[in-house]
């Protein structure tokens, strides 16, 4: 079930403390993605956004959506305590409450050249729009199952590389991604863009797992880099946005 977070106009799918599952313009507004030419660190990424949201005209709970890099995949605990600090800013800006998290996030690690710090690669915001045309984040999702266990309990095939494994770890996330645009109403169809965020060879099962489903309407964009957890190997996020800016 998605919630309404009437602060920033868009509706969410409720998920974990650090991010939702998906963000969704109501009718009336729309998602505009802004990426940054160059990595920004997450401090003086948070000063820019906000920047150029008020520019806009439009209020901090409006920021909807963001895609992250980090140096290198977490633990397990380091990626708890990195997510701790970056919540500090959302609660300052009135978007999340301690519990509840309305803003979809991706943040992977580039295998080459990374940057030195965790830093922001594009964000999105909702702003007014006569434009009808439905706009959403759906974000990242990697081969893990979820519930309240470990990674390695919950990683589909962990630490498997073999041929089927890699099926199973890109059927799993494909099917996750379809479940998240499903509580929006949305579909393969809907999107304008999809993501992929792995190091390894996935082309064998490209076509049955991607293009066959529908995933690849748009293209498909492939960063050379892992999922933030240590032993995750395959991640996805997808999106339809009409306003797409450069900073």
């Amino acid at each position: 079930m998605t919630s309404d977070f009437p602060a920033g106009n868009y509706r969410f799918i409720p998920a974990v403390f650090q991010y939702s599952s998906g963000a969704a313009a109501n009718p009336g507004f729309e998602v505009e993605r802004v990426r940054f030419d160059r990595m920004v660190p997450l401090a003086e990424g948070f000063a820019r956004i906000a920047s150029y949201i008020q520019a806009a005209g439009r209020p901090l709970t409006s920021f909807c959506a963001c895609e992250l890099r980090s140096p290198a995949a977490f633990t397990e605990d380091g990626f708890r305590a990195f997510n701790q600090h970056y919540v500090k800013t959302l609660a300052e800006w009135g978007l999340f409450d301690g519990t509840t998290n309305p803003v979809a996030r991706s943040n992977v690690c580039p295998e080459i050249d990374p940057p030195a710090e965790p830093s922001f690669y594009a964000f999105s915001f909702t702003r007014p729009s006569s434009n009808a045309t439905p706009s959403f984040v759906i974000a990242g999702g990697a081969e893990a199952r979820g519930g309240s266990g470990s990674y390695p309990e919950r990683i589909v095939r962990y630490r498997d590389m073999s041929p089927q494994a890699w099926q199973e770890k890109v059927r799993f996330t494909t099917s996750a991604m379809e479940g998240r645009l499903a509580e929006f109403g949305f579909a393969w169809k809907d999107t304008t863009a999809a993501q992929v965020y792995t190091v390894h060879d996935f082309h064998p099962v490209l076509v049955d797992e991607l293009v066959r489903r529908g995933a690849t309407r748009s293209g498909l964009t492939w960063h050379f880099a892992r999922p933030p957890v240590v032993d995750l190997e395959y991640e996805m996020d997808c999106r339809r946005v009409m306003r797409e800016m450069v900073l």
